[in-house]
Formats: C-alpha cells, sequence, structure tokens
C-alpha cells in the first residue's frame, strides 16, 4: 500500500528557515511526478512546489518562488522543501503528494497524499 509521510514542520520566527521531508512507501518514487501543497485554516489547498520525475524540472509559486527549493532523492524515496526567509503568510499544513508526468498545479491531479505537517511562522 503506497504510503507518505511528511516530517519536520515545527514552530518557527519569521525570517527563519525548515526543511520539510517526505517518505514514501510502497511505490516507486521514480516512477512519479512529486509536490508540495499547503493549507491554511479556511482556506483551500495550494500548490507550493513540483519536480519532475527526474529532479531535472521543478516549478513553484510565485509566492514562495526565489525562497522555497523541492529536491528528491529517488534511490531513497524522500522528498524535501527547503524553506527560507519564512514569513507568517507561509503558517499551514505542508502535504506531498505523487503523481503521473501530467499532474500539475491542481490537488485532483495527484494519486497519493501524505497526513500533513505543520508549519507555523510567527512574527
Amino acid at each position: 500500500q503506497a504510503q507518505l509521510v511528511e516530517s519536520g514542520g515545527g514552530l518557527v520566527q519569521a525570517g527563519e528557515s525548515l526543511t520539510l521531508s517526505c517518505a514514501g512507501s510502497g511505490l516507486t518514487f521514480l516512477n512519479y511526478a512529486l509536490a508540495w501543497f499547503r493549507q491554511a485554516p479556511g482556506q483551500e489547498r495550494e500548490f507550493v512546489a513540483r519536480i519532475s520525475w527526474s529532479g531535472a524540472t521543478t516549478y513553484y509559486a510565485n509566492s514562495v518562488k526565489g525562497r522555497f527549493t523541492v529536491s528528491r532523492d529517488n534511490p531513497k524515496n524522500r522528498l524535501y522543501l527547503q524553506m527560507n526567509s519564512l514569513k507568517p503568510g507561509d503558517t499551514a499544513v505542508y502535504y506531498c503528494a505523487a503523481g503521473d508526468t501530467y499532474s500539475d498545479y491542481a490537488p485532483e491531479s495527484y494519486d497519493y497524499w501524505g497526513q500533513g505537517t505543520q508549519v507555523t511562522v510567527s512574527s
């Protein structure tokens, strides 16, 4: 059974950094495009970053471009999100997701999801 498990969330102050990890099991990472989404209270789940199966291509939401970096380690079945210069507006539950080549910015285009990890940025 495919499973994604996020870790690394926490409480930080504005301007600090945090790295999220996503561990996969029951699926071969190499076969999937991977992404990070986030959801703040009362808001819809929004796209954060996406990385192709090889890691050669990445996409970012405008709100995080230049501050966040997505990467992956296929042999270890790991996905990462390095978050720098965090802002209070980044506060949300962060989710990793796995989808096929055509998975894009829409949550519904992804097949597998983790349970999420909370990131809270204080001002």
